[in-house]
């Protein structure tokens, strides 16, 4: 698995992100405090709250996934 913490601050970073994890083949979840939603549904990261950095768990080890995620990566 592969744990990071992300940053959608734009409607254009949301579209971007789903855009890219869309064409990946294995789960992908978003959390936000107690909330977790599919990564992969828009509706469902517009439901939590992107103010502050989100947390990515990815069931997948694919050093390729972590690299295609950089320019989402949280500061």
């Amino acid at each position: 698995m592969t744990e990071m913490k992300i940053a959608l601050t734009t409607i254009n970073d949301v579209k971007s992100f789903v855009d890219t994890v869309s064409r990946c083949d294995f789960g992908i979840d978003l959390s936000s405090g107690r909330y977790t939603v599919d990564g992969k549904s828009i509706m469902g990261i517009f439901s939590l709250d992107l103010s502050k950095p989100i947390s990515l768990l990815a069931y997948t080890d694919d050093p390729a996934f972590a690299e295609s995620m950089a320019p989402f990566a949280a500061e």
